[in-house]
């Protein structure tokens, strides 16, 4: 298989994104604006690709696309990172029928309000999730201790996690009777997630 482009990344909880979205425009960063995602995780009927690090999305936002992420053969402690590959399709149902026809099933759906700012080379996604708001940082690691210096977080506090791996905490705490990371499931949920960063923090 043809080698992956990497993404690299980290993740921190925001308690006042106002703030940072108004230091991010402050550095000279372009707003995409925000967009509504709809994801679905597929697995195989063993559920290899999670136990192997793997990732199989379809995405529906102002695109279609089609995405599988897998882990590097050396972690970085540091960083998140990932092998990606990434194409645009341009039907949903018939781009899930076909995973399904090849013997993969939807296993999970989550959601999230995303909004893309990009600065020089770097990207920084803010995103509301069903439990937490949270700040992606995506580009060359350089760049990434840069930004984050910049917009004054500390790196102590990053997070390594993808989201899934992050509701998954929060679901043996909270007990969740679901599996769904959507709005409509967390509604009428008293949930703070500041009581879980510890667990989810990269130095903890």
């Amino acid at each position: 298989m043809m080698d992956a482009p990497l993404e690299i990344e980290v993740k921190f909880n925001l308690s006042e994104p106002d703030r940072i979205r108004n230091r991010l425009f402050a550095m000279g960063a372009t707003s995409w604006g925000p967009v509504f995602e709809t994801n679905i995780r597929f697995e195989d009927a063993s559920k290899s690709l999670k136990k192997g690090g793997m990732l199989l999305r379809l995405r529906r936002d102002d695109r279609i696309r089609l995405t599988f992420k897998s882990s590097p053969s050396r972690p970085d402690p540091q960083f998140k990172v990932h092998q990606e590959f990434e194409v645009v399709v341009d039907d949903f149902q018939l781009c899930q029928a076909i995973l399904e026809g090849l013997g993969f099933h939807p296993e999970q759906v989550y959601e999230k309000w995303r909004e893309t700012f990009v600065l020089d080379q770097t990207k920084c996604l803010i995103d509301k999730m069903p439990y937490g708001v949270f700040l992606e940082i995506e580009g060359e690691k350089a760049h990434i201790r840069s930004v984050s210096r910049g917009l004054g977080l500390k790196w102590e506090a990053r997070i390594l996690l993808n989201y899934l791996e992050i509701f998954d905490v929060i679901q043996r705490k909270e007990a969740l009777p679901f599996t769904d990371v959507t709005f409509d499931n967390f509604r009428g949920l008293d949930l703070n997630i500041r009581k879980y960063l510890h667990l989810l923090h990269a130095d903890r």
